[in-house]
């Protein structure tokens, strides 16, 4: 199996953990994956013109600004349950079965004084790919319990026998320091991770909104991303079953331009709890199927 195709399953399936392109667009442009000491700042949120100059100055990407769109419609709180387990499996083109997935509520807790979910995913690569792609990956989120805005991200990676473990305590002021086993990011107000922003799709009220952005952090750099209602009644099914789901476009911009492979669909059951039954991945070289098997 040729290193494209390997590179792209991984890809898929640090996506789907994460819900969105970012540890896949780490992957495509060579860089290894951050060491905690390494950890670049993002752009700063004091003006446009001053977080571009230390977005440049630091190798992040800030956001381009946007015009301004229609706050979404979301209900009372975030349709999150402490225990509640997805698991997924992913397809690459012809390749059925190349990765198992699980996002996981751990739980509701007090962190750094606010009310906050503790967000997790976990990736495997299953055999026989495993043989020749080791790929053991956990996401950790600390997202606060309103908006879902990104408190603290953590990567814990082992891929190929290279380990890596990230911590990444946001700030939007830089007067609030990082522990010491944490690096500080500094974000602009509004900042999801990857985690944070999978489940606050969850939360929009799709019926009375056609398009949400967010700034996302992916533990290196800053993302534009932008959410667009696609469909309301699209029929899926997966190994878990079948369902009528509400069609969502994901696209991500980087420094205002629109990465043109990083291009997904995701499908969220009718249920109350909105659940996310399908990823679809618009890779390169091919069409990546995350899908949903089971959930508790």
């Amino acid at each position: 199996m040729s290193h494209r195709v390997n590179a792209g399953i991984a890809a898929v399936a640090a996506l789907v953990l994460a819900g969105a392109a970012f540890h896949w667009l780490r992957g495509r442009s060579g860089e290894a994956p951050p060491a905690i000491a390494a950890a670049p700042m993002a752009a700063a949120p004091e003006k446009s013109s001053d977080a571009a100059e230390k977005a440049a100055s630091s190798g992040a990407a800030s956001p381009a600004p946007a015009k301004k769109v229609a706050a979404p419609e979301v209900d009372a709180g975030p349709p999150l349950r402490t225990g509640e387990v997805l698991e997924y499996t992913a397809d690459v083109a012809k390749l059925s079965n190349v990765a198992n997935l699980r996002l996981q509520v751990a739980e509701r807790r007090n962190f750094l004084g606010k009310s906050a979910w503790h967000l997790q995913a976990f990736a495997h690569t299953e055999s026989p790919l495993r043989m020749v792609f080791e790929l053991d990956d956990q996401f950790d989120s600390y997202s606060d319990a309103g908006m879902l805005l990104s408190l603290q991200y953590e990567m814990h990676l082992s891929e190929r026998g290279q380990k890596v473990d990230s911590v990444q305590r946001m700030t939007t002021t830089g007067k609030e320091p990082a522990p010491e086993n944490a690096t500080e990011a500094r974000v602009l107000p509004g900042t999801r991770d990857p985690l944070g922003m999978m489940q606050y799709l969850r939360n929009v009220d799709w019926t009375k909104t056609r398009e949400v952005r967010s700034p996302v952090y992916d533990g290196r750099k800053l993302y534009d991303v932008r959410a667009a209602a696609a469909g309301s009644s699209e029929a899926v099914t997966v190994p878990a079953g079948s369902y009528a789901t509400n069609k969502i476009e994901i696209r991500v911009f980087n420094g205002g331009e629109e990465m043109k492979d990083a291009h997904f669909y995701l499908y969220l059951d009718h249920d109350p709890l909105h659940t996310p039954v399908l990823l679809e991945a618009m890779l390169p070289f091919a069409t990546a199927r995350v899908a949903l098997t089971s959930r508790k």
